[in-house]
C-alpha cells in the first residue's frame, strides 16, 4: 500500500514534468557539508531553510532540509495547491541526507510544508526547521521571508563590550511578551512588537533596568507553554508581528542604552506533528530510546545532544539570534535537567553514562562548545544558565575544566531568601543563617540574583503577598528584600510586575494590573526599584567587585537576636566603600552601634524607609564615627536603621 501511494506520487510527478519546476540548485559547499556532518558548522542558517533568489535570471526560492531517512520529499504550498507530488526536492548525492532545489516564481509570503515520505512507509506533513517566519497558531505552515534589515544601533554595538562586561552593572527585567500589557480595546489583543517599543522601551529606562530579557519569543504552537516548547527555533513568534518589527523593538532598545537578552531553549521540544520530532520518519532530532528522549516533567522530547548534525543546528540557533537580531546576550534555560541524565527520573528510568555517572557527557559536552562558539565570535555578549544544582564551574572557562557560561542564576540565594522574607519576622532569628549562608559560596561562580517568573506562578503566590504582616509590613518587607538584593554580591533579575508589587499572581493571559500605581504602597515600590537601579549604576562598589570576595565584608553578621546585619560592599577604589545596614524586623533600632573600617564622616545616600517610598521616614544625619571598639574594628559609629529598612552610608 506504502509502495504503490509513493509510486503514484513519482509517477504524477514525471508524468507532469513537475521535475522541471524544481531546479537542482545548491548553496553549499564540500567544507559546508564537511561541517554540517561533523558538528561544527554553526552557521547553518545561512544554508538550509528557504531563501529567495535568483537562478538563471529567475526569482525564485531555494529550499533546503535535512531528512536523511526520507525516502521522498516535496514542497507544499498555496503555490502549488498543497499537491505532494508536484514539486520533489533532489537529494544530494554525498550522503549528507539533505534534499534541496530552486522553485521558480515563489518569494516571500508563501506559505508551505515539506511532504516527507519515510522509508519506513510514513507519509509526514513537516514545518521547515530553519524557517524564518511561521504562520500564527492555530496554523502550522513555515513562511518564506527574509530577515534583512537596516541596523541604526552601532553606537550601541561599539559601546556593548563595556555594557556586558562582568565589573558593570547589570539590572535585568524579565518579560513574557504576550502579559506585559495587552491591547486597549480588548484584553484578549496583544500589542506588537512595533507598537510595544513605545510602551515598554521608555518604560524600562524610567525604571533605571540595564538589560531587558524576554521569555522565549521562538514560534511555539501552545501560548500557555510561555515560549518554552518551540516548534520554529529560527522563526520570531508571527503572534506580535514580523522579524523585522522584533528587530525594531531591539534596535530601540539599543538606542536608549538598555540591553536584550533572550531566554534560548537547548534542553527539550513539543511533539507537535509538525515540528521536529519523528521528522522524517526516524528519531532525528531526539533520542530513540525514552529514558534520555522523553523529558517526564514537560512531556516532551531531548534532544540527542550525541548527534552531530543536531548540535550544529542547536549552536547555529544560538549563533543566529546574536547575529541577525544583535541580541546581547542568551539566557539559557532548564540547564540542569541537561546536565543529568536522572533528572526527574526514578531508579530504573534513566541509562548511565559510559563511566556509570549519572552526568550526561555529551549534553556537558555541547554546552562547552556553545559557550566557545558564542564568545568567539561575540566576545561582548554574556551566556547565563538557569542551572538549580551545584555542579561545579558552570560559569567557569572551559579551558579550566567549566562549562563556559557567563553568569549562573543563584537559585540557592533565592530559594533561601524568600523562605526568610516570608517567616513572621517574631521567628526570624531563629532562621538567621538562611539570610547570612549565601556568601560561604557567593563567589563561587558569577552569580546573577533572579526573582524571576516562576516564583510567581502555579500558587507560589506573588511577591508581596509572600510578604508577612499587615499591610505596611508588607510593604516594608518588600521594599527590604529588593535593597538587600540590590546590595547583595551579583548581578540582578526582577520579573515584570514585581517592580510596582503586583499583587496576583502571574497569568500569561492577562495584562499586568498597571492600575495598582495609581495607590500610593505600588508608587512607593516603583519608585523603590528606580532609586535602587539609580543607586546601582552610581555607585562603583555594588557592580565593580560583584564576583570578588575582596569586594564583600561582613561587619555584623552575628546579631541574630535583633536580625540585624551589616556589610560592606567594596569597588576597586576604598573611597567609593560603602557600609549597608539591614533591620529585619518592625522593631527600629535606634542608636545601634557597629564598627566601620576607617574613621570619618558617615552620609547615608540611601534609606528604604523614605516617605517617598511609603516608609516612616525615619532617617540619619551624617555620623562622625568615633574611636569606640566595636566588632573587632578600632572605629564605630550609632545609628538608627528603621523598622524593615535598610540604610546605606558612605565616607565623605
Amino acid at each position: 500500500m506504502v509502495k504503490k501511494s509513493l509510486s503514484n506520487l513519482e509517477e504524477a510527478s514525471t508524468t507532469n514534468n513537475n521535475h522541471l519546476s524544481v531546479q537542482p540548485y545548491t548553496r553549499f559547499t564540500e567544507f559546508d557539508i564537511s561541517l554540517f556532518k561533523s558538528g561544527k558548522h554553526f552557521k547553518l542558517y545561512e544554508k538550509f531553510g528557504s531563501h529567495v533568489l535568483e537562478n538563471n535570471g529567475v526569482i525564485g526560492t531555494y529550499f533546503a532540509v535535512w531528512a536523511p531517512n526520507a525516502h521522498f520529499v516535496s514542497v507544499i504550498g498555496n503555490f502549488n495547491h498543497w499537491d505532494k507530488g508536484s514539486h520533489p526536492l533532489y537529494i544530494r548525492w554525498d550522503g549528507s541526507g539533505i534534499w534541496e532545489g530552486f522553485i521558480p516564481n515563489v518569494g516571500n509570503g508563501e506559505a508551505y510544508k515539506y511532504f516527507i515520505n519515510s522509508t519506513t512507509g510514513e507519509d509526514l506533513e513537516k514545518a521547515d526547521p530553519y524557517a524564518l517566519k511561521s504562520e500564527e497558531p492555530p496554523r502550522t505552515a513555515s513562511i518564506v521571508w527574509d530577515n534583512w534589515y537596516e541596523w541604526k544601533d552601532t553606537e550601541w554595538m561599539n559601546k556593548r563590550h563595556k555594557n556586558n562586561a562582568l565589573n558593570q552593572p547589570m539590572s535585568v527585567y524579565e518579560v513574557h511578551f504576550g502579559s506585559w500589557a495587552r491591547g486597549m480595546e480588548s484584553p484578549d489583543q496583544f500589542i506588537s512588537y512595533k507598537d510595544m517599543a513605545y510602551k515598554i522601551v521608555p518604560y524600562v529606562k524610567e525604571m533605571g533596568f540595564t538589560h531587558v530579557e524576554f521569555m522565549p519569543l521562538m514560534e511555539h504552537p501552545f501560548y500557555p507553554s510561555w515560549g518554552y516548547q518551540i516548534t520554529g527555533y529560527f522563526a520570531a513568534s508571527c503572534r506580535y508581528g514580523t522579524p523585522q518589527e522584533l528587530m525594531y523593538l531591539i534596535e530601540e532598545f539599543h538606542k536608549n542604552d538598555i540591553g536584550v537578552i533572550m531566554d534560548w531553549v537547548p534542553s527539550h521540544f513539543p511533539g507537535d506533528a509538525h515540528g521536529l520530532y519523528h521528522f522524517d520518519g526516524s528519531h532525528l532530532y531526539e533520542h530513540a530510546d525514552m529514558k534520555k528522549g522523553f523529558h517526564p516533567d514537560w512531556k516532551s522530547y531531548i534532544f540527542n545532544y550525541g548527534r552531530n548534525e543536531v548540535r550544529s543546528f542547536l549552536i547555529s540557533n544560538a549563533i543566529f539570534w546574536l547575529d541577525r537580531f544583535h541580541i546581547d546576550g542568551l539566557r539559557v534555560d532548564a540547564v540542569a535537567s541537561m546536565l543529568y541524565l536522572d533528572y526527574s527520573r526514578k531508579e530504573g528510568e534513566w541509562i548511565p553514562n559510559e563511566f556509570g555517572g549519572r552526568e550526561n557527557l555529551e549534553a556537558i559536552s555541547l554546552l562547552k562548545e556553545f559557550n566557545e562558539a558564542v564568545y568567539a565570535n561575540f566576545p561582548d555578549v554574556q551566556t547565563i544558565a538557569e542551572e538549580s544544582t551545584s555542579f561545579p564551574g558552570v560559569s567557569h572557562p572551559t579551558y579550566t575544566g567549566g562549562l563556559g557560561f557567563g553568569q549562573k542564576w543563584m537559585m540557592g540565594w533565592m530559594n533561601d531568601t524568600l523562605d526568610y522574607f516570608s517567616e513572621d519576622p517574631i521567628n526570624r532569628k531563629y532562621h538567621h543563617s538562611e539570610l547570612t549562608f549565601s556568601t560561604i559560596y557567593a563567589f563561587t561562580e558569577n552569580f546573577m540574583l533572579p526573582l524571576s517568573h516562576d516564583e510567581v506562578v502555579h500558587g507560589k503566590k506573588s511577591l508581596i503577598y509572600k510578604m508577612p504582616g499587615d499591610e505596611w509590613q508588607q510593604f516594608a518587607n518588600l521594599r527590604l528584600l529588593y535593597s538587600y538584593m540590590w546590595t547583595h554580591p551579583g548581578t540582578k533579575l526582577l520579573f515584570m510586575g514585581c517592580e510596582f508589587a503586583q499583587t496576583k499572581e502571574w497569568n500569561p493571559s492577562h495584562s499586568l494590573d498597571w492600575h495598582l500605581l495609581e495607590y500610593a504602597p505600588h508608587q512607593g515600590i516603583k519608585r523603590t526599584v528606580m532609586a535602587l537601579n539609580k543607586l546601582y549604576k552610581e555607585e562603583p562598589a555594588l557592580y565593580e567587585r560583584s564576583f570578588d570576595a575582596n569586594g564583600f565584608e561582613w561587619l555584623v553578621n552575628d546579631d541574630w537576636e535583633n536580625s540585624v546585619v551589616v556589610y560592606a560592599r567594596k569597588g576597586y577604589h576604598s573611597k567609593d566603600d560603602l557600609i549597608i545596614a539591614l533591620n529585619l524586623t518592625p522593631v527600629p533600632r535606634t542608636n545601634y552601634r557597629f564598627g566601620v573600617p576607617k574613621n570619618g564622616i558617615y552620609k547615608e545616600i540611601f534609606n528604604s524607609d523614605g516617605h517617598d517610598f511609603w516608609g516612616s521616614g525615619i532617617k540619619n544625619p551624617d555620623k562622625k564615627s568615633e574611636e569606640i571598639g566595636s566588632h573587632w574594628k578600632s572605629n564605630s559609629i550609632e545609628v538608627n536603621i528603621p523598622p524593615l529598612g535598610m540604610v546605606i552610608f558612605k565616607a565623605l
